[in-house]
């Protein structure tokens, strides 16, 4: 068990009232590479980033392009910023717009940063740090002057936080090493699992597990119009591996995250009017979308 280490230097924030319920907001919906353009003005065009406000905390997961215009959107905030910040996987899409999130070079504001080893055994702080060295950048991170505290975790590990925040973790995928996290806060519950590896024949027991009776599931739906092909050959949609896993798990809300950057608006609009025919409580990830977990 894992419990974030007391911030340092900061003032009680204020806390909205709309705060102190759980609500997620997607700030980045794309999957391997930003996407701007005329085609993707509905979905929207930056890779991943979720915000989830949990009884007055802040939590983030990934850090794509999308963490660009989430940190516009807090420096306008009128306390300094704090926040927990989680990492599935440092593959780009994940981690490129770290370098651009302003509240961290700002003073006064406190990040705990949590991620699992990658493939080559760096630390979540080493490889944020390499990105942005040169040629890559132009800015270290070592000139990001808020308090950040960096924490490695792994599959398995349960991040305790105040009030009765608790954050699981489950391995998704044996090729990236990516996470998948379960946030709990006074019986209500958000999975958030992408970049996952479906097998046609088999739900990933710990997926299923992780998923139970979940109030919102936010999984994969990247390659909607092609197959993962397992060990024996066989194929399986990540949007229909979705649909199979919220309905054996229980979960009462899906949202299919994580968009192909080949999918443009009307392909996802038609996609979303298909997998509803299947399970009517899905919704496609839009860029500013709110949802209430209830």
């Amino acid at each position: 068990m894992l419990t974030a280490a007391p911030t340092q230097h900061t003032q009680p924030q204020a806390v909205a009232k709309s705060e102190l319920g759980f609500t997620v907001q997607f700030w980045g919906v794309r999957g391997s590479i930003p996407t701007p353009g005329s085609d993707t003005v509905r979905y929207g065009g930056n890779t991943a980033c979720v915000e989830a406000l949990v009884g007055g905390k802040r939590l983030i997961f990934d850090g794509g392009t999308g963490l660009r215009v989430l940190g516009k959107h807090l420096l306008h905030q009128p306390d300094t910023v704090s926040a927990h910040l989680f990492f599935t996987h440092t593959h780009w899409d994940r981690i490129q717009g770290f370098p651009f999130f302003m509240p961290a070079f700002v003073p006064g504001n406190c990040f705990e940063i949590y991620g699992a080893p990658a493939a080559n055994g760096a630390s979540i702080k080493q490889s944020l740090t390499d990105q942005m060295l040169r040629p890559n950048f132009f800015t270290p991170l070592q000139k990001m002057r808020a308090d950040m505290h960096f924490h490695n975790i792994n599959a398995g590990s349960v991040v305790t936080l105040e009030d009765g925040l608790i954050v699981e973790t489950i391995a998704l995928n044996r090729h990236t090493s990516a996470l998948g996290f379960r946030i709990n806060w006074q019986g209500q519950s958000l999975v958030y699992a992408t970049d996952t590896e479906p097998s046609h024949t088999l739900t990933d027991q710990n997926l299923l597990y992780l998923a139970q009776k979940a109030d919102l599931l936010i999984y994969d739906g990247t390659y909607a119009d092609t197959a993962y092909h397992d060990l024996n050959g066989s194929a399986n949609i990540s949007w229909e591996s979705g649909v199979e896993l919220a309905k054996e798990a229980g979960v009462q809300e899906l949202i299919l995250f994580h968009h192909n950057p080949a999918h443009d608006d009307d392909f996802l609009d038609h996609m979303e009017m298909e997998i509803r025919q299947r399970f009517p409580n899905v919704r496609l990830a839009r860029e500013g979308m709110i949802s209430q977990v209830a």
